[in-house]
């Protein structure tokens, strides 16, 4: 590339001369994100599924860093999805940094960021290199879980950390939508408006753009369309698309449901090692996650159906079917995503779906280290007094199983609390539940 090209990228993504928009800032990553810079020398990696915010969690790292009296001219920023970039490999990546220490000298170690990185062929030994010469301190981010820990695992043992960046929480969600919770004396005076955007949040989902976006199903669409063209088609070189397409059609519409490969393969006339290897290939890409059984085997876990969550239900809306029931496996859903986001805080975190052979079910044991830490079931309307009692009878009969005194029952807008036998269940909303496990409100 002509080093005046690249010149005029860099320019347009840096803060050199002009400053670049950081969007809505997400503290609880960015402070996530500092502690790890500030803490260890090692090479940050940044994932998670496309437009989760990563690229405008990098700039805020970015602006934060000068804020604090780094100078500009010892930040980077690149942007390996800019389209005037062209081919991507290695050759590139040291004409950047070339001209970077040439039209702007730092005068002290950089920071390097690095967006989607995965763009580029051979990354991996480049910033390996950079990071072991002790050339600059390097963030790269990507939405790729199988590129990156794969070849970090290989070529960067030792030298990474990881952090993984989901679409808005909950509170979030509210922040983004400029309403602020302190505590829930709080609330009562904003409980309409913070009704109206739970059902918004389950109805178009949590990606960032769409949160703030008045055509919220247009963005999906568009961001799926990236996801399959970018993500999926091109890297993993799918020939069998219209399978592809099929499958993720079924995951979507199927949320919160129990699926095995074979099942899925003879619902879409599929091999069912096609539909593993597909499947594979959803979860790489924060597409999809697969719940498993829990057992104290691991056997039975592997051979027992996996229980389907998307990244985001308004993927579920705009890609899947669509059915009048969906709002209640949708709400187990954003309780799924909930939970996965305190496991990515504290990987000692394991969920599961528990079920004994009368199929009596409990939607997620919550797992921390040796111990059983949560059991939670998930029921949209509690009205009905059979609903209410099958979904009782499911927890006190785990909660027995595997020695738990309490658990938690979420629906629309009931609350209080059961006794059983010895056994405690509290009933919250979900509203109330998210913003709690956020830890918005105590």
């Amino acid at each position: 590339m002509d080093k005046n090209e690249i010149r005029s990228i860099l320019k347009d993504w840096n803060d050199w001369e002009n400053q670049q928009d950081i969007g809505t800032v997400r503290s609880v990553y960015l402070d996530r994100l500092e502690a790890l810079i500030e803490g260890s020398n090692q090479i940050i990696t940044i994932t998670g599924p496309r437009r989760a915010g990563k690229s405008y969690l990098m700039r805020q790292m970015a602006r934060r860093l000068s804020d604090k009296g780094v100078k500009r001219e010892n930040i980077l920023f690149v942007n390996f999805e800019d389209p005037r970039f062209g081919s991507l490999d290695t050759k590139v990546l040291a004409q950047v940094y070339d001209v970077y220490k040439g039209f702007i000298s730092p005068t002290d170690m950089p920071y390097i960021f690095l967006d989607e990185i995965q763009e580029v062929s051979g990354w991996e030994k480049w910033v390996r290199t950079m990071h072991e010469l002790r050339k600059a301190k390097i963030i790269v981010s990507g939405s790729n879980a199988h590129l990156l820990s794969r070849e970090l695992g290989t070529l960067l043992t030792g030298r990474h950390l990881d952090l993984t960046v989901f679409p808005l929480s909950f509170a979030e969600y509210l922040t983004f939508n400029k309403i602020e919770v302190k505590n829930t004396f709080g609330i009562v005076g904003q409980m309409a408006e913070i009704d109206g955007l739970l059902h918004k949040y389950i109805e178009a989902g949590s990606f960032p753009e769409v949160a703030l976006s008045v055509k919220k199903t247009e963005v999906l669409l568009n961001y799926f369309d990236d996801l399959l063209t970018k993500d999926l088609f091109k890297r993993f070189r799918v020939r069998k698309t219209p399978e592809m397409k099929a499958l993720i059609k079924y995951y979507l519409s199927n949320a919160a449901n129990l699926v095995t490969f074979t099942s899925a393969g003879k619902f879409l006339q599929a091999n069912p090692n096609t539909i593993e290897r597909f499947s594979g290939y959803f979860e790489d890409v924060y597409l999809i996650f697969l719940l498993k059984r829990f057992s104290y085997k691991i056997k039975e876990q592997e051979k027992s159906p996996r229980k389907i969550y998307a990244v985001d239900t308004g993927l579920c809306n705009s890609v899947g079917f669509r059915f009048s029931e969906n709002i209640g496996r949708l709400a187990e859903n954003i309780v799924y995503l909930a939970l996965k986001r305190k496991q990515i805080l504290d990987p000692q975190v394991e969920i599961f779906y528990w079920k004994d052979v009368q199929h009596r079910e409990v939607d997620f044991v919550v797992k921390q280290g040796l111990g059983i830490d949560s059991m939670i079931q998930v029921c949209w309307d509690m009205r009905d007094e059979k609903t209410k009692t099958r979904e009782l009878r499911s927890l006190q009969k785990a909660m027995k199983e595997l020695k738990v005194d309490k658990a938690t029952i979420i629906t629309e807008d009931t609350e209080g609390e059961e006794k059983l036998n010895g056994f405690t269940v509290k009933t919250v909303p979900l509203w109330k539940w998210l913003l709690t496990e956020e830890g918005a409100i105590v």
